[in-house]
C-alpha cells in the first residue's frame, strides 16, 4: 500500500467568515496518475459540495451556502504543510 502524505490546512468562508481545520491526505507517490487526494474530515459548518483526486477541483460548500474550490480559500495550519 502506498504511503500517503497527512496535513491539515484552514478553510474560510469569505461570504461568513466561517473557519475551521480540514484534515486531508494524498498519495504520496509522485510517479501516479493522480494525488489520490481525500479529505478525511472537515470542520463544523463545511461540506463536500463536489470531490476531486486534485485539491484544486475539490469543491465546499459552508454552512451559508457559498461554494468555493478547497485549495483556492485555504491556508496551511502551521507546520502542516505537505512533505514534497
Amino acid at each position: 500500500m502506498a504511503a500517503r502524505d497527512r496535513y491539515s490546512r484552514k478553510l474560510e468562508c469569505a461570504m461568513c467568515g466561517n473557519s475551521g481545520y480540514a484534515e486531508v491526505s494524498e498519495d504520496d507517490m509522485p510517479t501516479r496518475k493522480n494525488p489520490d487526494f481525500t479529505v478525511d474530515a472537515l470542520p463544523h459548518g463545511f461540506i463536500t459540495e463536489r470531490a476531486s483526486k486534485y485539491p484544486d477541483k475539490h469543491m465546499i460548500r459552508c454552512r451559508c451556502g457559498h461554494v468555493f474550490k478547497f485549495q483556492q480559500k485555504s491556508v496551511y495550519a502551521q507546520g502542516g504543510e505537505p512533505r514534497r
